[in-house]
């Protein structure tokens, strides 16, 4: 088996080989980003692992999920895929001016009917896939993004990390043309990266492994820390993912089995979006938990 073949960075190793002045324009993206992807500390302090190490697992959840068909991808694809899979979250690190601009142009629908403007954390993790989008639109020439094509479709697969409709054709559409010509599977990228965010749910995740729970007051974070921590490792084969859990406590083990049951939904609708719409495969069926 080669290098490209094996490695946890095959991704890159393709782009480089296909363009290397693509590859070029994305290392230079992640020197840019490596102080910025860490400032959703400063909003979500006891949240679960946003920075660039979250971005190396969705990376590395891509590679696996991708397999063999990455020959079949190019070298655009390939671009696209790697800056939202670093991109994807960015909008969990946005300032308060920030937020203020971009929200101007985000239709919250009835969110606010049930939650408080003012409670600026929580408006930004609900819609962060929404500032994501619009901070990459904002700040693509400092990312050296090299044509508005590639904005879009950028934008566009890291927005598609949650929420958004990858079924709809207008969002979506089934192939876009490239400068210079490659055709480019948004759907597909799209699911590759909502599939891969979805399933970084390991212990190395958790931010608050070095802290005492019982020093937490926050119910829901707590349940959420212990599952990151019971959840060892996930195993990805070709067939499905396998959640290796250890714990003793029964209201964990539920709490995982409900969480193997949504990452089993998500799976579900992006094998249905990547068959019916694009001209690639997700192979894993099934999400299991082994305790």
């Amino acid at each position: 088996m080669s290098i490209e073949q094996s490695s946890a960075f095959a991704i890159e190793y393709r782009l480089k080989a296909l363009n290397p002045e693509l590859h070029r324009r994305f290392t230079q993206s992640v020197t840019a980003l490596q102080y910025y992807l860490s400032r959703y500390k400063a909003l979500f302090p006891k949240y679960t692992d946003h920075s660039e190490l979250h971005c190396l697992s969705v990376i590395d959840y891509s590679n696996q999920l991708i397999g063999d068909q990455i020959r079949l991808l190019n070298a655009d694809e390939l671009y696209v895929l790697l800056m939202a899979c670093y991109l994807h979250d960015s909008g969990m690190g946005i300032t308060m001016e920030m937020c203020r601009e971009f929200s101007e142009k985000i239709n919250f629908g009835h969110y606010f009917d049930s939650h408080p403007r003012e409670n600026y954390p929580d408006v930004v993790r609900a819609f962060h896939h929404e500032y994501s989008g619009l901070f990459i639109r904002k700040y693509a020439q400092i990312f050296d993004i090299p044509s508005e094509a590639h904005v879009q479709a950028i934008v566009q697969t890291a927005r598609g990390h949650r929420q958004t409709n990858l079924k709809d054709e207008a969002e979506y559409p089934d192939s876009i043309t490239m400068p210079g010509g490659n055709r480019l599977s948004l759907p597909y990228l799209a699911a590759v990266v909502r599939l891969a965010d979805e399933i970084d749910v390991t212990a190395s995740r958790n931010p608050l492994l070095l802290y005492d729970n019982d020093s937490l007051t926050d119910q829901k974070q707590i349940v959420l820390d212990k599952m990151l921590k019971a959840v060892r490792s996930m195993d990805v084969t070709a067939e499905a993912f396998i959640l290796h859990v250890e714990t003793e406590e029964e209201e964990i083990r539920a709490k995982i089995r409900e969480m193997a049951e949504k990452i089993q939904t998500t799976l579900d609708y992006c094998r249905q979006v990547v068959r019916e719409r694009t001209p690639y495969v997700i192979t894993q069926q099934v999400v299991k938990t082994e305790m």
